[in-house]
C-alpha cells in the first residue's frame, strides 16, 4: 500500500494536459464557424466601453450573459465536467453570473468611467487581450489555432473580459459584484493550469492582479 503523502495534488486529477487541450479543440470543431461571430461580440464589447456609452453597453451586456450561460452548458458541463467532477459545482456560479448581468443591465444607475485615467486603460487592455490575443496564447504555448481559446465560447478570456468591463463600470459597488464569479473562475483556472504544468497559469493570475488594482483606483 503507497503511503497517502507521497501523493502530489496533480495525482488527484483525473486528466492529463493532453486531455485538457483536446477539450478545447473538440469544442472549437463542434462550433466552427461560431467563433467569427464570437470575435464580433467581443469587439461590440470593446467599442462600447472605449465610446463609453452605457446605452450600448446595457445592449452588450445581455449577450455577454448569454455567454455566461453558453459556456457553462456547452463547454463546463458537456465537455469539461465529465473529466473533472468539481466542474458540476462551478457552473452555477457561471448561471449566476449571467443573472447579474442581465439584472444590472436593466439598472437605471448604471455607469461607465469615461475619463483616460489608469482604471480605464487597464480595463480596456483586459477586454482587449481576451478579445484578439488570448486565442494567440495557443500558438505560443506551441499548441494550434484548432485549440485557441475564443472569447464567449470558453471559460477563461470570457471571465478576462468580464473583468475588463466591471473595472469601468460605475458606481464602484456594482463593479465588484461583477468580478466575483470572473476573478473566482480565474483563481481556478491558474491553479488547474499550475496542477497540470500547463504554460501560461501566469495569465488568469495577472488578470486578477490588474483588475482588482484598477476597480481600487479612484475612477471618476
Amino acid at each position: 500500500m503507497s503511503e497517502w503523502w507521497s501523493y502530489r495534488a496533480a495525482d488527484f486529477l483525473m486528466f492529463s494536459l493532453r486531455v485538457y487541450e483536446r477539450l478545447f479543440v473538440l469544442h472549437n470543431q463542434s462550433l466552427w464557424p461560431a467563433q467569427w461571430l464570437a470575435l464580433a461580440l467581443g469587439a461590440g464589447l470593446l467599442f462600447a466601453l472605449w465610446q463609453s456609452r452605457i446605452e450600448w453597453l446595457r445592449l452588450i451586456m445581455p449577450v455577454l450573459a448569454v455567454s455566461w450561460l453558453f459556456v457553462a452548458w456547452a463547454f463546463l458541463w458537456q465537455r469539461y465536467a465529465p473529466i473533472n467532477w468539481g466542474i458540476r459545482y462551478v457552473v452555477p456560479l457561471f448561471v449566476l453570473q449571467a443573472l447579474l448581468l442581465l439584472a444590472l443591465s436593466r439598472w437605471r444607475g448604471l455607469a461607465l468611467a469615461s475619463r483616460w485615467q489608469a482604471p480605464r486603460v487597464l480595463g480596456l487592455a483586459l477586454v482587449t487581450y481576451a478579445v484578439f490575443l488570448h486565442p494567440l496564447s495557443a500558438l505560443l504555448h506551441g499548441r494550434s489555432l484548432a485549440g485557441a481559446e475564443v472569447v464567449g465560447l470558453t471559460p477563461d478570456p470570457l471571465a478576462i473580459a468580464t473583468l475588463g468591463a466591471a473595472t469601468l463600470v460605475q458606481p464602484a459597488r456594482y463593479g465588484w459584484v461583477l468580478m466575483v464569479a470572473p476573478l473566482l473562475w480565474c483563481l481556478i483556472s491558474a491553479a488547474t493550469l499550475q496542477l497540470l504544468g500547463a504554460p501560461g497559469v501566469w495569465i488568469p493570475l495577472l488578470a486578477v492582479v490588474t483588475a482588482v488594482v484598477a476597480r481600487l483606483m479612484p475612477n471618476a
